[in-house]
């Protein structure tokens, strides 16, 4: 069954939606198996040590540029049509935010998709944390926080109206893209066999690539076939938590992506779980992981939006169509995050895993 048959049997809005929860399924069974995380992946760096979740980030990282470059060079996609590409960019956005989400990921012990991932499989810290920064998102978006975010956004952003292609930008060809996929990816599984990381967690670190060329090609596969205007779009978890949040609370929300993507993944989080029997509810650790968590959400929510994208939305899914702002916004979640572990957890012994 193709895009068109599925968008003329169900309406484009429930077809949106059944794409958004097929791409957040597959996101959630792998990033809950292969415990994908980049805030591990960045405290683990900053340890001196190139372990595991280097790997597993590295793997990841580079199975979604391979997926998204090949789709493109066969015509399933285009990077120029995805919205975080066809509008002005923030420099500015990208060197806050990025900064904020780092110092918020480490804080909180998990970044937005991981903590979405967690609080799947019980664990409350992660549940109270991931309405938090939904909350701050929406007011980054809409609410009190906006105009603050509008003026930082403001201070520097991208020329021409859309934001920068860097491929196009160092005047690469079309294949290079793929090529640096496939050097990435033999970089992840060097790291990978050095640190005896099993076929299992290989395969599922792959899933969550797979799960976000999964996402631009069914976005981008809808917008042509579609009378309503389509935001091709990816795996994120900044606007999407917000707009789920609202879809709760407004009595007519709109149908999209995003509405099925959150849910999703929490689903498939949870079977992931249940199936390894893994459910579990954890709490706080005491007053003050709690004080922590809070503050680290309220940065990530901030953060993501002024950065254009969460470690997963930037990070990944903007990194694999080599939008400019996103690889900054990746750069600095990564040197905020180290920055973070050295001056608060690792003379305090803090654990690497979330």
């Amino acid at each position: 069954m193709d895009i068109l048959t599925i968008v003329e049997t169900l309406g484009e809005g429930p077809a949106a939606i059944l794409f958004g929860l097929i791409t957040g399924v597959i996101f959630g069974v792998a990033a809950q198996r292969s415990r994908f995380c980049l805030r591990a992946a960045t405290v683990e760096f900053a340890r001196g040590q190139l372990g595991t979740r280097v790997a597993v980030w590295f793997l990841t990282f580079s199975t979604a540029l391979v997926w998204v470059q090949a789709a493109e060079l066969s015509g399933l996609f285009r990077s120029e049509d995805a919205r975080m590409m066809a509008v002005t960019g923030s420099w500015s956005g990208a060197i806050v935010g990025g900064l904020m989400f780092g110092v918020g990921m480490v804080l909180a012990r998990g970044c937005s998709g991981r903590l979405l991932v967690l609080a799947a499989t019980g664990n409350l810290r992660s549940v109270v944390s991931g309405l938090i920064f939904a909350v701050v998102a929406q007011m980054s978006l809409k609410g009190a926080l906006a105009p603050a975010r509008d003026w930082i956004a403001g201070l520097w952003r991208t020329e021409g109206g859309r934001n920068m292609n860097l491929l196009e930008t160092l005047h690469l060809p079309e294949e290079a893209g793929l090529v640096m996929g496939l050097a990435f990816a033999v970089l992840a599984l060097v790291l990978a066999r050095r640190n005896r990381v099993g076929p299992r967690i290989l395969f599922f670190g792959a899933g969550v690539g797979f799960a976000v060329a999964v996402g631009w090609v069914l976005t981008w596969g809808l917008a042509q076939v579609s009378f309503e205007p389509v935001s091709v779009t990816s795996a994120t978890f900044t606007g999407p938590s917000a707009n789920t949040l609202m879809a709760f609370l407004e009595p007519n929300p709109g149908l999209d992506f995003d509405i099925g993507l959150v849910p999703g993944v929490f689903l498939g989080a949870f079977l992931a779980a249940a199936w390894a029997r893994e459910l579990k509810f954890q709490g706080f650790e005491g007053e003050g992981s709690m004080r922590r968590a809070m503050t680290g959400a309220v940065l990530m929510g901030f953060g993501g939006m002024l950065a254009g994208g969460c470690a997963i939305g930037a990070g990944v899914s903007g990194g694999s169509i080599f939008v400019g702002t996103a690889w900054l916004a990746l750069f600095c979640m990564w040197i905020g995050a180290m920055i973070t572990d050295v001056l608060v957890d690792q003379e305090r012994g803090g654990a690497v895993t979330a």
